[in-house]
């Protein structure tokens, strides 16, 4: 029999994890399935038992769910725990072991898909929730000149940036608070161009040659990468990137063997346009 892995989500079926991991699986010959399961909003912990209990192997998890997947682990990796949320889940010998490749799927894709390193570059995240937070810990490795994060509550920000201090100075504030500051890369961590909403971004945040990255991916352009690109930004590229090396990394983790994601990338990208 097939090992059994899935995507806990609530709503899910959207999902392209199924369709990334099905393209990985015949890439990397590992005989696995991978499917989307649906769980109630107050019945997470109930269905990672009743998966668990099918013979699951591992899942992944999405909104709303990674916090609570968090606290229902036994062991967190120190990525995991850095975030406080959880992407990743491994059953083996009736525990469960949680990871976050967020933050590394992000990073790999900026810096290898994209050619763009994040070394020496004055970086703005935008956004305080539990994408941003996921992410701050893997920019701040790469060795940034400044992290700054935005937020529509400056307050919610500042404490997410107290969060870190101890691997570096992570500048916090409101989007106002940043005016007149220049960025050679805007992270936009929130969930505005799920809704088509526009942010407040601070005037002259992008420098000569910035990169606008959004985490969120769509049919053509976001809205934060359509505002980006008309307040000076020199590139702009979609989170879909993201998406796919976050689930390398989490197969790399399930099978210790990592996929090859260009291939897997491209053919996302075709079916997303069609």
């Amino acid at each position: 029999m097939s090992d059994r892995y899935c995507v806990f989500g609530n709503p899910v079926a959207h999902s392209k994890s199924p369709a990334i991991h099905a393209l990985f699986a015949t890439q990397c010959r590992q005989d696995l399935t991978y499917d989307t399961v649906l769980a109630p909003l107050d019945g997470f912990a109930g269905a990672v038992q009743e998966f668990v209990a099918a013979g699951g192997r591992g899942a992944n998890v999405t909104l709303p769910f990674k916090e609570e997947a968090c606290a229902l682990c036994d062991r967190l990796s120190d990525r995991a725990a850095r975030a406080g949320a959880v992407n990743t889940l491994s059953f083996a010998g009736g525990a469960i072991a949680g990871d976050n490749t967020d933050g590394a799927g992000l990073v790999r894709d900026i810096e290898a898909n994209l050619g763009f390193p994040l070394a020496g570059r004055r970086i703005l995240l935008l956004g305080a929730g539990g994408a941003a937070r996921g992410a701050v810990a893997p920019l701040l490795a790469c060795g940034p000149q400044t992290l700054a994060i935005a937020n529509r509550t400056g307050d919610k920000a500042a404490r997410l940036a107290a969060q870190f201090a101890d691997l570096a100075a992570v500048d916090a504030g409101n989007y106002a608070d940043f005016a007149g500051r220049s960025f050679d890369v805007v992270i936009n961590a929130t969930s505005a161009s799920l809704s088509g909403a526009t942010l407040p971004l601070p005037d002259g945040a992008f420098a000569p040659g910035s990169l606008a990255y959004d985490m969120m991916y769509g049919r053509g352009e976001t809205p934060f990468l359509a505002q980006a690109r008309a307040r000076g930004a020199g590139r702009c590229a979609d989170g879909l990137g993201m998406l796919v090396e976050q689930a390398a990394e989490a197969f790399l983790v399930w099978r210790d063997v990592r996929p090859e994601t260009a291939p897997v990338l491209a053919a996302l990208r075709a079916q997303i346009a069609a």
